[in-house]
């Protein structure tokens, strides 16, 4: 069987990025309502096309694997990556980084284009 190359190309339209945030055990609550005073922050940023903290899926079947109860992974989507560098620089990402320092245990984000 003959296995032809294809030249697909996929358009650059927006940045994605995806952020898994972990609390120590038994905090998985208070980072998520910490995060959740930001959001709208967030949302009225320049480029923001979506921020939106999420937790793993009640019943979701065998081909989840999940995230524990004590991360929760960001997803969002911003129109430009000089737009994402504005909003890691942004005053209420610090102060928000500051406000679960005491409780994070680690941090990995995926910046997708």
């Amino acid at each position: 069987m003959e296995v032809r190359s294809t030249n697909i190309h996929f358009p650059k339209s927006m940045i994605h990025v995806v952020a898994i945030l972990t609390a120590k055990p038994g905090k998985g609550p208070e980072l998520l309502e910490a995060i959740a005073k930001v959001v709208p922050q967030v949302h009225a940023e320049k480029g923001c096309i979506e921020y939106q903290p999420v937790t793993d899926a009640e019943n979701a079947g065998a081909s989840q694997d999940k995230v524990g109860p004590d991360s929760l992974v960001v997803i969002e989507k911003w129109d430009t990556l000089d737009d994402l560098k504005a909003h890691s620089a942004s005053a209420h990402m610090a102060a928000f980084g500051k406000s679960v320092a005491d409780i994070m245990v680690g941090k990995t984000v995926h910046v997708l284009d």
